[in-house]
């Protein structure tokens, strides 16, 4: 939900990583295949709100979502729903840029939202961040892209490892390895290291969508457990 790194590959190919910083006790099934609305999706559970932080669907579509917009909001006691089941209804939709458009955030938590959509031959990138005021929905060029939530990481800090991600993806290989490691970085101080651990909020689980032509394979680790599948 926190540190999202996304790399284009040659023929509409994609690897897409995501480190879920979380409090460590927060439990979450590994993904597995839902069917809801009669489309395949497949994402790991939240197991408090029923949704996810990334998933795929059927629909040829990616989602994936970090905690916050571009900076630092205070947090109410309660919001209407759950972004996390905003990620689903994305991943479901016939039409998810008419859903966007027509859909009401008003009172849901800020959230930035990395939504990958492969349909019709072409790879297309969208950002779609709700700050709480207004909602920001464009396409973003098929480029390496690092995103950092604002909830844990402020601009400077944002910056030094949009750096980081820089340095690495421009000497190493494009590959699903190169981009775990890259993951699993310990730089600097832990409470701003990619593989990030504070007191109460660590990375809890490494997830990896990688499109290799009409294949889809998922990478699951729970950090905390030290399991993956």
């Amino acid at each position: 939900m926190c540190t999202v790194t996304f790399i284009p590959l040659q023929n509409n190919d994609f690897i897409l990583t995501s480190n879920r910083d979380e409090h460590r006790l927060r439990e979450t099934f590994a993904p597995q295949k839902y069917m809801e609305n009669g489309v395949e999706m497949v994402f790991p559970k939240d197991i408090t709100s029923g949704g996810t932080w990334i998933g795929t669907s059927s629909k040829n579509r990616l989602v994936c979502v970090l905690n916050g917009a571009f900076e630092k909001h205070l947090k109410k006691n309660i919001y209407r729903k759950s972004r996390g089941l905003l990620a689903k209804e994305i991943l479901k939709s016939d039409n998810f840029e008419k859903y966007i458009i027509d859909l009401n955030l008003e009172e849901i938590e800020p959230f930035t939202m990395v939504i990958v959509d492969w349909n019709n031959g072409k790879l297309q990138c969208f950002e779609l961040i709700w700050d709480e005021k207004l909602k920001h929905f464009n396409k973003f060029n098929n480029e390496p892209k690092i995103w950092s939530s604002s909830t844990l990481y402020e601009a400077s800090i944002k910056e030094l490892r949009k750096k980081w991600f820089n340095d690495w993806q421009a000497s190493k290989e494009k590959t699903s390895e190169s981009m775990l490691k890259f993951h699993h970085l310990e730089k600097g101080p832990k409470e701003q290291s990619i593989l990030m651990y504070r007191p109460n909020i660590q990375t809890v689980s490494i997830t990896q969508v990688q499109k290799k032509a009409s294949k889809i394979t998922i990478y699951y680790e729970d950090v905390v457990h030290k399991n993956t599948i």
